[in-house]
């Protein structure tokens, strides 16, 4: 096997032959119950962990939605648990829109293509190989547990929330890592490259709109009390919504870890500019990051109504996905919400579907140093920055019970930073083997590190 023209090493081809696996049982989760069929990829994992030092544990809460758990016991009781965390479900993806099959893992110029290939199988995959050859080899002092979740993408009922709400001690760990930092920032640092350790998450306020009307005729539309026109202007309204940027502690202390030229650390500090340096930059995905990491963000996702063309529909219910920043709670989104709907506000229901708020860890931690030394050591003088996301990994289930877990990896410079965060629930996923084998040597040195 080849990366570009050079050889690729064993361990690289072994992860990428994984990866493929994973990314072929195209284990959909489109939110309802009967989706996911992660138990394919379980299976696979399971296949390729067996054998002598791994213990693996299987858990389907519901069938076909199974969770996988391989445990390398450490010779020393009173060491430290490490726990790696990650997820076999991907999200759909519309064929047409991709220039490869989204489902085939094809490794093309040295980029293995497919849905999930960036979120998050590369990790899931890398992980594995790196639990694998732990085993192989000297036993640690510390406990390593490899996870392999179903559901992350539908809120974890089936997968990290259910494991520690029904076998806690089967994951039970002192730090967890998982999706996804370690890519390279588009920023003007003024020394080596910075990369991001994922500490803390947004709050995630789902919910549905319903918009009322009055049913009709559809020959006779004049004056007529018609939801979906209503629900469009709802939707222009909630597109227009502006809440103000909030800089927090944690948004200070990433901006200053960057060491950025001045101009740029003011720009990124100041509530009053920070909108005009999101307009402005180039990288558009540098943009949009910046921007949901300062501010509450609203987004129409789904709209469903009528029943008949010449029906005057009478309901039309949106989903809207909108996004807290730390400290913000319900209450604030619906009051953004009343400010946003205006006078409309009085012609919906809103409805709450899920309220969750931010959640955040330490970074005065064992794992944080130890992260920090083995990144060095395979990207010299990089220095890692704790960062918020703006999406929702299965860390905060984690962190609700007091333990520290941050998102985590290492990418190559060979995608660039607008490009990678664009294959997010995006068409043309897919990632390179040189990222393939950088995190794989990451978890490797990890857990030597760590465990010891």
């Amino acid at each position: 096997m080849k990366e570009g023209n050079r050889p690729v090493s064993d361990m690289t081809g072994e992860v990428t032959d994984l990866l493929q696996h994973l990314i072929r049982n195209a284990c959909v989760n489109d939110g309802t119950e009967a989706s996911g069929h992660e138990s394919r990829s379980a299976d696979v994992l399971a296949a390729y962990l067996d054998g002598p030092g791994l213990d693996l544990e299987r858990f389907e809460p519901t069938p076909g939605r199974a969770n996988l758990v391989a445990r390398l016991s450490g010779s020393d009781p009173a060491a430290p648990t490490l726990l790696l965390m990650g997820h076999t479900d991907v999200v759909p993806a519309n064929p047409d829109r991709w220039r490869n099959d989204p489902f085939g893992g094809e490794l093309i110029d040295g980029e293995v293509w497919g849905r999930g290939a960036v979120d998050m199988l590369n990790l899931t995959a890398s992980m594995a190989v790196a639990a694998k050859r732990a085993a192989a080899g000297r036993p640690p002092r510390g406990t390593l547990v490899y996870l392999a979740v179903a559901d992350e993408e539908a809120l974890g009922a089936h997968g990290a929330a259910w494991m520690l709400e029904h076998a806690p001690d089967a994951v039970a760990a002192d730090h967890v890592v998982t999706e996804s930092g370690g890519y390279r920032l588009p920023v003007r640092s003024a020394s080596g490259p910075k990369l991001p350790v994922i500490v803390a998450e947004k709050g995630s306020y789902w919910c549905t709109i319903r918009v009322r009307g009055t049913p009709g005729h559809a020959s006779m539309p004049l004056r007529t009390d018609n939801a979906l026109v209503k629900a469009a202007e709802v939707v222009t309204r909630l597109s227009r919504a502006r809440p103000e940027a909030r800089i927090d502690d944690g948004w200070r202390r990433f901006v200053r870890g960057l060491d950025l030229p001045p101009e740029d650390e003011r720009d990124l500090l100041d509530p009053q500019r920070l909108d005009g340096y999101c307009r402005r930059t180039e990288d558009v995905g540098w943009a949009r990051t910046v921007h949901a990491s300062t501010h509450m963000t609203v987004a129409p996702t789904i709209a469903h109504g009528g029943v008949k063309t010449n029906v005057i529909p009478d309901t039309v219910e949106l989903q809207v996905d909108v996004r807290t920043l730390p400290g913000e709670a319900g209450t604030d989104v619906r009051a953004m919400l009343d400010e946003a709907l205006g006078d409309l506000r009085g012609e919906v229901d809103v409805v709450s579907d899920s309220d969750e708020e931010a959640s955040s860890s330490p970074v005065d931690t064992p794992l944080w140093d130890s992260l920090a030394r083995v990144t060095r050591a395979l990207v010299p003088d990089a220095t890692l920055v704790p960062v918020i996301t703006v999406g929702a990994t299965d860390s905060r289930f984690f962190r609700r019970r007091g333990v520290p877990a941050y998102g985590y990896g290492l990418f190559s410079r060979r995608i660039g930073f607008g490009e990678f965060m664009g294959m997010f629930h995006g068409d043309d996923e897919r990632i390179d083997q040189e990222s393939l084998r950088l995190s794989t040597e990451l978890w490797g040195a990890l857990i030597q590190d760590y465990l010891g």
